[in-house]
């Protein structure tokens, strides 16, 4: 068993329940650890055998470009795709974070964290 962690993915997004942050957007941070078994590719050192973790980037960008109003949903999307395209998946860990989140006060960010 390991895990793969794939960390401070940074996008720009239109998510949010007010309007205007659907209109202007804001930063987004996205972590990800793919727990999977590693033991046949670190023995062949085949990217056949392994969970491609480019692939996984790639899932968690197409889902970031999709708009929603609530953090919890993109990070249901995005659990729902990985296990939909990836396979020898045991375990995923997401956590979405909304940089500068409009809450009346200084706050870094907002963040959900969800696993399957």
């Amino acid at each position: 068993m390991g895990a793969i962690h794939l960390e401070d993915m940074e996008f720009y997004a239109f998510h949010g329940h007010f309007k205007e942050e659907q209109i202007v957007g804001n930063r987004f941070l996205v972590n990800l650890t793919i727990e999977a078994n590693m033991e046949q590719p670190g023995q062949s050192d085949n990217l056949k055998d392994a969970v491609n973790y480019q692939k996984a980037y790639e899932i968690v960008k197409q889902e970031m470009e999709k708009k929603s109003h609530l953090l919890e949903h993109i990070g249901q999307r995005i659990l729902d795709a990985l296990y939909t395209h990836l396979e020898g998946i045991d375990h995923v860990r997401v956590k979405v974070s909304k940089m500068n989140p409009p809450m009346g006060g200084k706050m870094d960010r907002v963040s959900v964290s969800m696993e399957r």
